[in-house]
């Protein structure tokens, strides 16, 4: 660099990157590197560096997504200690962390090439007694064989394990063709990466020209293509450079003069002029080479980065897939799919079966029992009630239950052999903690818990759940008395208050009505008993749909039609409640449900153990003073009976047993939380979702329903027990439509007094006879009191007035003798006038 420098190719490593781009920086000095491929070496922090090559962020995308597309949730990772692996394995980190994945543990082994023997195989130990069993390699390729060396001396090259490697073994496998026998058998099953590089004709020249050169004797890998294409990306952004009246020029950089050092004359470096002008001309580049289409993207990266997929078999390679950032995996070159709309839908990544280590082609579950297949521990509670759960036989160590049967049951229909010990917990004197219990998980004292065990928040938070092989929730119990039909059952459906508005609604409707019709309808008139019998018959015969007055004016018949729907809808309730009561049996207890006792002060009982306790407080805020620990179904009868607790509250499947024996108490109100049971594994165990599965199957398959039928099926008394009494109807349900009716009857009346109050006030004032002034205000009042009072003729047709007329002068239409012939002359002839008029 003592001499003028346009340009620096290089370095190998990512460390040196880092040293160089400072420098680079200074000088201006375009570094362009195809190896240095550190996904921390940012365009920010070193902007005149270029990664001529995709760098491994790509790398490590494309790995994330093949751990996705085989369903694998856990990896290892091993990497050199040096800065490009360590960053490299940080990006894998979070790419798996984006599809739901993660590195369970980091193994770093020295640099490259200090790494022994030794701390490979320290490492590998470790590795050996952990759970997963899908390994990713990211280091250089001296470190990467010696890696598979001691793997394969270990077993680690077998059955059930996955290895992942980053393109250094690509590359050995590219560069030494055939392999060396012990290199080959050392890698068999293993996956790598490999820089996509399209075939071209010029690429094939290229390689036969390459070929002509070596004789052979080494092979070329793809780097080797992107360090050609990188000297002739200098050389045209150099060229256009010049083209464009660009100069080579230096200028001496003054802060560097007085520097020395041992061995470096940095006072003889020069800044390059047209620095800035020719990283433009590269970054700029748009050309085809043997790499295939070269063009940067605004962050500086290759666009369209892609890797083959290679599956170290034999003594060679077999290529079963690619991945692109354009479309994921694919069985189909990635240059064909770049003229297609990005789909990375999981239904569209595809690759070929892979033949993996141990000559398996079925897919790895991706791990093991931790500790090399080491029998697991599973915590059982030790139950002193309720044992149809989980019941430990005496004298021995058999186990039975109902939970234990379902766990039984699905270890049946897991793909591997599943060992397994179980251990009980608790003194047997009275019901375990149960989160004392699933804390053990945490603790690493249980590999896993099963029984009747509740899946609840607080326990979440420390271990996974299977899925719900029970339903489950808190319900109340309660003593109960049957209530037998009497001679006022029929009284029953509505509650005294409802019985109370709708009698008070008859009569007011009933007197509106009347008030209406008064004036103009005959049916409504009379003496006042025989009016306030008519009120009181017109009322309560609606109720029947019998009244058999007529309604003759307007706002009468809208009030009627109103409150025939209101009477509608209270005969329709009243039948189907009162249908109810009489054929449903009815018990009776002044506990209606939760919301009863949290508002009373009334002693609760709960199960010993169970999470009830912690839940009546921290949820309900239920006093602790007012709960009482009952340790078995005969604790439960004998306090429910002597009345030291209101209720029991307990989770529903206990409540269905206790009550098949019990048939004096019910459950009262509904379940007020959701939830079930489930065995519990430790936080990210694979087990939980294999077991899961399990769960489903014996479900889907009828199984899980047998089993409970084994074990919880008893007598019928529970089911008749659990029916809710039928609550009576009370007004909050019927008042929107009372209040519909009694605004309808308000605004009739209004409207009524109203056009009486005009009728009236529109009166001749010798009618009125008020024109006194000693009329007082009473005296007109009781006069607009009889006004209203008063009958209103019906308005006579034409042809009832000619009858009346022609009766008064002596005609009659059917009398044909001439004497009242002759008298109807007559009549016609002294009254012409008047009957004219008539």
């Amino acid at each position: 660099m003592e001499t003028d420098t346009v340009a620096i190719i290089g370095p190998q490593s990512s460390e040196m990157a880092h040293v160089l781009s400072n420098l680079a920086n200074e000088l201006q000095v375009p570094l362009l590197s195809f190896t240095a491929l550190d996904p921390s070496l940012s365009p920010l922090q070193y902007p005149f560096f270029v990664q001529t090559a995709p760098n491994d962020e790509f790398q490590m995308t494309a790995i994330a997504e093949m751990v996705s597309y085989f369903s694998w949730s856990e990896v290892i990772a091993i990497f050199s200690d040096d800065d490009q692996s360590r960053n490299g394995i940080i990006t894998l980190g979070d790419k798996l962390a984006d599809r739901r994945c993660r590195i369970s543990y980091k193994a770093a082994l020295p640099p490259d090439p200090s790494a022994k023997r030794g701390d490979v195989l320290r490492e590998l130990n470790k590795i050996q007694m952990m759970e997963s069993r899908i390994i990713v390699l990211h280091s250089f390729s001296r470190t990467g064989l010696l890696v598979f060396e001691v793997a394969k001396s270990l077993g680690m090259m077998g059955k059930g394990y996955v290895w992942i490697a980053s393109t250094s073994l690509s590359t050995v496998l590219d560069s030494f063709s055939p392999l060396k026998p012990e290199i080959a058998n050392s890698i068999q099953g293993a996956l790598t990466l490999r820089p996509h590089t399209p075939d071209s004709k010029r690429k094939r020249d290229f390689m036969s020209r390459w070929n002509q050169l070596s004789n052979g004797s080494i092979g070329f890998n793809p780097y080797g293509l992107y360090a050609y294409d990188t000297v002739w990306m200098i050389a045209r952004a150099v060229r256009l450079l010049l083209d464009q009246g660009g100069k080579i020029s230096f200028s001496n950089d003054t802060r560097l003069d007085g520097i020395s050092g041992s061995t470096l004359n940095l006072s003889a470096l020069n800044a390059f002029d047209g620095g800035k002008q020719l990283l433009s001309k590269i970054l700029e580049t748009n050309m085809t080479g043997l790499t295939g289409h070269v063009q940067f993207n605004q962050d500086r990266s290759l666009i369209n980065p892609s890797y083959d997929i290679i599956n170290a078999v034999g003594n060679g390679q077999r290529l079963v897939g690619y991945w692109s950032n354009h479309t994921g995996l694919s069985i189909v070159p990635p240059e064909t799919l770049y003229s297609e709309k990005p789909n990375r839908s999981s239904s569209n990544q595809h690759l070929d079966k892979v033949v993996w280590p141990g000559g398996e082609t079925a897919r790895p579950r991706g791990w093991v029992f931790p500790n090399n297949g080491r029998e697991l521990k599973i915590g059982i509670p030790r139950r002193v009630s309720y044992r149809d759960f989980v019941l430990l036989v005496n004298g021995t160590d058999k186990v039975q239950g109902y939970c234990i049967d379902v766990f039984l049951a699905a270890i049946k229909l897991l793909p591997y052999a599943f060992p397994y010990r179980f251990i009980p917990f608790g003194d047997g004197h009275k019901n375990p903690s149960y989160y004392e219990l699933v804390n053990k998980i945490k603790s690493g004292v249980f590999d896993g818990v099963v029984g009747d065990i509740a899946i609840v928040t607080n326990r979440t938070r420390i271990v996974d759940f299977t899925l719900p092989y029970i339903e489950s929730g808190l319900v109340v119990v309660a003593p109960v008395k049957k209530i037998s039909s009497s001679a006022w059952s029929f009284a029953r459906p509505f509650t005294p208050l409802m019985w109370a508005v709708t009698a008070a609604f008859f009569l007011i409707v009933g007197s509106v009505v009347w008030i209406l019709e008064h004036r103009r309808n005959d049916e409504f008139r009379g003496s006042p008993k025989q009016q306030f019998v008519t009120i009181l018959w017109f009322s309560f015969s609606t109720m029947f749909f019998s009244h058999r007055e007529n309604t003759v004016s307007s706002l009468g018949r809208l009030v009627l039609i109103i409150w025939l729907f209101v009477v509608l809808i209270i005969n329709s309730s009243y039948t189907a409640s009162l249908t109810s009561f009489l054929t449903v049996q009815q018990l009776s207890s002044p506990i209606k449900g939760i919301d009863t006792l949290i508002g009373s002060n009334e002693r609760i009982g709960f199960q010993v153990g169970s999470f009830t306790e912690g839940y009546l407080m921290e949820e309900l805020n239920i006093p602790k003073s007012r709960l009482v620990p009952l340790g078995s179904p005969e604790e439960y009868a004998l306090a429910l009976e002597r009345r030291n607790v209101a209720a029991v509250i307990d989770e529903r499947p206990y409540v269905d047993l206790f009550l098949s024996e019990h048939c004096e108490f019910s459950v009262r109100g509904q379940e007020f939380t959701k939830s079930g049971w489930g065995f519990a594994f430790p936080r990210d165990s694979p087990l939980a979702i294999d077991m899961s599965t399990a769960i489903l199957s014996l479900s889907e398959n009828g199984e899980l329903q047998k089993i409970h039928d084994r074990w919880l099926s008893k007598s019928a008394c529970s089911s008749e027990n659990s029916e809710d009494d039928i609550e009576q109807l009370d007004l909050k349900s019927f008042w929107g439509l009372f209040v519909i009716c009694g605004i309808a009857c308000m605004l009739a009346l209004l409207v009524y007094f109203w056009l009486m109050f005009r009728k009236f006030s529109r009166l001749p004032p010798e009618e009125l006879d008020t024109t006194s002034p000693s009329t007082s205000r009473s005296t007109r009042l009781q006069t607009f009191l009889s006004f209203v009072d008063e009958k209103v003729e019906k308005p006579k047709s034409s042809s009832k007035r000619k009858r009346e007329s022609m009766s008064r002068i002596g005609y009659h239409i059917n009398d044909e003798s001439p004497h009242r012939s002759g008298s109807m002359e007559r009549n016609m002839s002294q009254n012409g006038d008047s009957w004219l008029t008539q």
